[in-house]
């Protein structure tokens, strides 16, 4: 078994983690370049992103067990290996992570993302501001629109309750599909002050898979 005794060996050598050809944007996989074709046309409101691998079979299943199925134990795992990926010398001020609405937070119990952030706090020596950043509109979950139709759905969801002048922020959660969630809370912290902001995901969405 291997350390965390999830899974085997066998099966964490077989696993489609993300290579170093993407997108220093987005982590996109691209065949060449530092950015995608998107980001270069339509640059995202974060500045970078580190993901650990891609939204495909197992890493979608096991994220999905975190998310809905109360597996608490694979925030850990999941972060701990995020954590390997992150650059130590470029590390923010602080990390936030992605808020869940009230009403979301009563139906699920927990946010995965805060459980995510915990662990990455810890791994990276970065203070975690849990509390800095609400989420003042329930929105239509995403994953039921289309791409276009993200971005409106997101607009103004969340407000940034501290001051963030001169700060660098990473965002935390647990999946970057079309960028849209994270790209709203990029622009409520930097409404706020902050000088630079990079996002933090355990698995990017490619559109083939989206």
């Amino acid at each position: 078994m291997s350390h965390a005794g999830l899974w085997c060996e066998d099966c964490e050598r077989a696993l489609p983690y993300l290579q170093n050809h993407v997108c220093a944007s987005c982590a996109l996989p691209i065949p060449s370049g530092t950015q995608c074709g998107r980001c270069l046309s339509h640059p995202h409101r974060f500045n970078r992103c580190t993901a650990l691998c891609t939204y495909t079979f197992p890493w979608d299943k096991l994220i999905q067990r975190l998310k809905f199925g109360a597996d608490l134990a694979l925030a850990d795992v999941l972060a701990l290996k995020l954590a390997t990926r992150i650059d130590k010398t470029q590390l923010p001020d602080l990390i936030i992570a992605m808020p869940l609405h009230p009403n979301r937070l009563r139906e699920r119990g927990y946010n995965q993302s805060i459980l995510l952030a915990q662990r990455l706090s810890q791994a990276c020596g970065v203070a975690l501001y849990p509390y800095a950043c609400r989420r003042v509109r329930d929105t239509v979950a995403q994953s039921t629109l289309a791409f276009k139709q993200r971005r409106k759905n997101m607009r103004h969801a969340f407000v940034c309750d501290i001051d963030l002048s001169g700060k660098k922020v990473a965002l935390i959660d647990d999946v970057l599909t079309s960028g849209a969630s994270l790209d709203a809370l990029a622009d409520a912290v930097i409404q706020r002050g902050a000088s630079e902001v990079a996002v933090w995901v355990v698995a990017r969405t490619v559109r083939n898979h989206a």
